[in-house]
């Protein structure tokens, strides 16, 4: 929502994963025989299909650790079989049956030895079908379920990242920048809070809905930013977690088509997303918005995400994440930043202050006055905030304030803002900013 520096406004062992799509090459057909399947395709089967496959035998089983461990025994199968036999018709279907035979058994023999949990489970398992035809409301159940607002929110991402997005607890800690064992550790709690809480596998009731729903798109833009503008570590950028964002974000708009504030938030990373490869030059070195190569933006992505701006307005049911969107739409409507319609953009964050009326929204609001009125008329209304704790609010008045040629004044700024970030290329970015006065 800034440009001053940009960012958008966080053990149980391992099953066999497939290997990640760089380690094997693909292979040739031969005629007469089974396509051959590579680890690299398997591995691209895995990434789209795991929720999908979580979300049913987690219906089916009535329980998150067994859907998980079946579907992981599912997939170290299919790496056994699909290259020799080739890719099934329903990869997915395939999956979700594999998995369930084998749930199946695991519990047949634990509940022969009086195991209460899997006799439950068995019992669960008898009424319901593993079909994927209700495959949809399984993810948006499993979605709800991740995102539940009795799970802290730290909780709530990782078991997203987890479960939907079938990343490992060693790939959530290193995007996270926490020891694995740590990751570990909330996700084994997460589980059992869920199970042992009784926290139900289910789509809010409609009274609830609109809350809960703000809830999970909350959990998915935090996995966004955290990629966008990572908040420790050496890089900017961690574009996995960007990646993964967007993913989840198509999922819920296809879950979801008629909530205009899912629709919104997938436009607004989009858009977001497309500035990526302007955004840190050859070294590494962060660049402002103001600064970018525009050349360098990923016009399709601008052209989807401005699509689905388009789509928001239709609708005229405004929310954040539509208004947000507008925004950089704006911004990438700009030849230059020059160009840049600032004085709309304005506008755009007084309607986005009937929404979210906070210290932040205003910060960003006076950078965008900066811009209109001049830095003297921003400054004023950034003074205005207690925001003391937030280094970007030190760091846009060192740029207002070296702007208005305050240099001693722009130089305390930037070293209160370098006293409050530990990102290193925010911190460095800073002390060039610094070093230049």
């Amino acid at each position: 929502m800034t440009d001053h520096p940009e960012r958008p406004a966080p053990a149980q062992p391992e099953s066999p994963r497939p290997p990640s799509p760089q380690s094997a090459e693909p292979e040739q057909p031969v005629p007469g025989q089974p396509v051959v399947v590579s680890a690299a395709e398997v591995a691209g089967v895995f990434r789209t299909e795991h929720g999908r496959a979580v979300a049913v035998l987690a219906r089916v089983f009535g329980d998150l650790d067994i859907a998980e461990d079946s579907v992981q025994e599912a997939f170290a199968k299919a790496l056994e079989k699909w290259p020799a036999d080739g890719l099934p018709p329903s990869p997915a279907g395939w999956i979700i049956t594999t998995a369930r035979n084998r749930a199946i058994d695991r519990l047949r023999r634990e509940s022969s030895r009086e195991d209460k949990h899997a006799q439950a489970a068995l019992l669960h398992a008898q009424d319901e079908p593993a079909e994927e035809g209700i495959v949809r409301d399984d993810r948006l159940r499993l979605i709800f379920t991740c995102c539940h607002p009795a799970l802290a929110l730290n909780v709530r991402v990782a078991l997203t990242l987890r479960l939907l997005g079938g990343l490992t607890t060693t790939e959530i800690a290193h995007a996270f920048l926490v020891p694995e064992s740590t990751m570990a550790q909330r996700i084994v709690r997460a589980k059992a809070k869920i199970r042992t809480a009784g926290i139900p596998y289910r789509v809010p009731y409609e009274a609830d809905l609109p809350e809960r729903v703000r809830g999970v798109l909350a959990v998915v833009y935090l996995i966004f930013n955290e990629g966008y503008a990572a908040s420790s570590g050496d890089e900017l950028i961690r574009t996995e977690l960007c990646q993964e964002a967007v993913r989840l974000g198509r999922l819920l708009v296809e879950l979801m088509p008629d909530e205009p504030e899912a629709v919104g938030l997938l436009a607004l990373m989009l858009l977001q997303e497309s500035r990526r490869p302007a955004r840190v030059d050859a070294t590494g070195a962060m660049v402002l918005l103001t600064d970018q190569d525009r050349d360098l933006w990923d016009r399709a992505l601008i052209a989807e995400g401005q699509d689905l701006v388009r789509r928001c307005l239709r609708r005229g049911r405004p929310g954040p994440y539509q208004l947000q969107a507008a925004m950089n739409a704006v911004h990438s409507d700009a030849a230059s930043a020059a160009d840049t319609d600032w004085g709309q953009i304005v506008q755009l964050y007084d309607h986005l202050l009937t929404f979210e009326p906070t210290p932040i929204v205003e910060l960003n609001r006076a950078v965008a006055v900066g811009e209109v009125d001049g830095p003297a008329a921003a400054l004023a209304l950034v003074d205005d905030l207690d925001l003391g704790g937030y280094y970007l609010f030190h760091a846009i008045r060192a740029e207002l304030l070296k702007r208005l040629d305050r240099r001693d004044e722009a130089a305390s700024a930037y070293r209160a803002a370098l006293e409050l970030t530990v990102n290193t290329a925010e911190r460095d970015f800073l002390q060039r900013s610094l070093d230049a006065l």
